[in-house]
């Protein structure tokens, strides 16, 4: 079976579920289980919607028009999967005609508590799930007047640090979005990503793969907030500090992802080691950074642990999963760091250079005073702003890297803050946006 792009119609037939009773985690949520033959349907197929609440920390309902829709997609080797993506439209707002601004989660976790089709909903207990944090930043891109897609990038398995699936799925829920019928969307109705740190990963990922993968989607720009870069330099770095349980994250998720990576992890990690890897199955992202702080991943193998980053098995998998090596033709907002304590600027510095190097239009920004947790709500006004630029076809701004010291200071960025402000109380109080 294939979707008709040009008109939107859906040979398959979607299921449509009921309304949830409270928030269910998705291993056992028979709503993300796929139906009987969704194999061969194209890749953005609807199979399954359903109306959600959505709530700020599970707990303050928010007064939005939500969805989740359950799509056909594809995993890393090209296998069919389905993942879910929660859509929203401003409650009241007139449908139609309006920009789809695909949203990533930093997800950084593979417990699928973390998802953000599930942390976002009303009565889930995510408690350290970042979507729930972000998800501020969300609705007050609401208020632009765009519908929103925040797809489970990770796909169903919580593949954390895998390449191109992330593409795959963010792309194949703008498809899923764009021929959802209460959205009212045209099939090229304008498309923008936004993301950060895990998010700005995976929106760079959907970036690289569009070009081939969805060439049909009308996609006008991605902005990229701390894109991590090179994983690997991540996963160096950050062992045995505070941060040291996001590393541990990504081995766990890339274990998922390459059976014969967890083959070689089983030779040569310790018990104990296992058993570490295994207890952040079920951890949140900042369940997993507090209970692992400082922990030395050295401690639990049996060689040193710059022998085991050196073996061949090991390089191929973080040379796979370096982002850059592709150059997306929209232009790119990339905004980091210079001061930043998870993600080095060298990192971004480097996939900034890769894709420049590639032909692509990226404007870079490199802020100064800002660190990896403040830069995201004080950048939000530059890109939203920067995102509804290419929304209206105005110029895009010159291609090139540039240190600020402050993505925030501008009386644009002043009022953009202020109006943020506005959206917060907004949320906290549960009123209409």
């Amino acid at each position: 079976m294939s979707i008709d792009r040009d008109s939107g119609s859906m040979p398959w037939s979607a299921e449509e579920s009921p309304r949830p009773r409270r928030a269910v985690r998705p291993v056992d949520d028979a709503f993300y289980i796929p139906p009987a033959g969704f194999e061969i349907t194209e890749p953005g197929t609807i199979l399954r919607t359903r109306e959600v609440g959505v709530a700020l920390f599970g707990r303050i309902t928010q007064q939005v028009d939500a969805w989740q829709l359950l799509y056909r997609t594809n995993d890393l080797d090209g296998r069919p999967q389905a993942s879910v993506t929660t859509v929203l439209l401003p409650r009241g707002k007139s449908v139609g005609d309006m920009p789809l601004l695909s949203y990533q989660c930093a997800i950084d976790a593979v417990s699928d508590s973390c998802f953000p089709s599930y942390a976002l909903q009303k009565g889930a207990k995510a408690w350290g799930a970042v979507p729930q944090f972000e998800f501020v930043l969300i609705l007050h891109a609401l208020r632009r007047g765009w519908a929103v897609s925040i797809p489970d990038h990770e796909g169903p398995h919580g593949h954390w640090g895998s390449p191109r699936e992330p593409g795959f799925c963010t792309l194949d829920a703008v498809r899923a979005a764009l021929s959802f019928s209460p959205l009212a969307l045209r099939s090229n109705s304008p498309v923008g990503l936004w993301g950060y740190s895990g998010g700005g990963l995976a929106s760079s990922w959907a970036a690289e793969m569009a070009p081939e993968y969805a060439p049909e989607i009308n996609l006008l720009g991605a902005a990229l907030g701390s894109p991590v870069g090179d994983p690997a330099s991540a996963f160096i770095r950050l062992n045995a500090t505070l941060h040291a349980g996001l590393p541990t994250l990504v081995v766990a998720g890339l274990r998922r992802t390459y059976p014969d990576l967890d083959r070689f992890i089983r030779q040569h990690v310790s018990p104990a080691g296992l058993e570490l890897l295994d207890s952040v199955n079920e951890l949140t992202t900042v369940s997993a950074v507090r209970r692992l702080a400082r922990h030395d991943l050295d401690e639990y193998i049996d060689m040193p642990l710059a022998d085991l980053l050196a073996s061949p098995e090991l390089l191929d998998i973080f040379q796979a999963i370096q982002p850059g090596k592709t150059a997306p033709t929209v232009p790119m907002l990339v905004v980091q760091a210079v001061h930043d304590q998870i993600i080095a600027v060298d990192d971004v510095d480097g996939q900034v250079d890769r894709y420049l190097d590639h032909g692509a239009h990226v404007t870079y920004l490199r802020d100064r005073l800002s660190e990896h947790l403040s830069l995201h709500p004080l950048s939000a006004p530059l890109t939203l702003d920067w995102l509804e630029d290419r929304f209206a076809g105005r110029p895009v701004p010159p291609t090139g890297v540039t240190t600020v010291w402050s993505t925030a200071f501008s009386l644009r960025a002043a009022f953009g803050l202020l109006a943020m402000l506005w959206s917060v109380v907004l949320v906290l109080f549960g009123r209409r946006l």
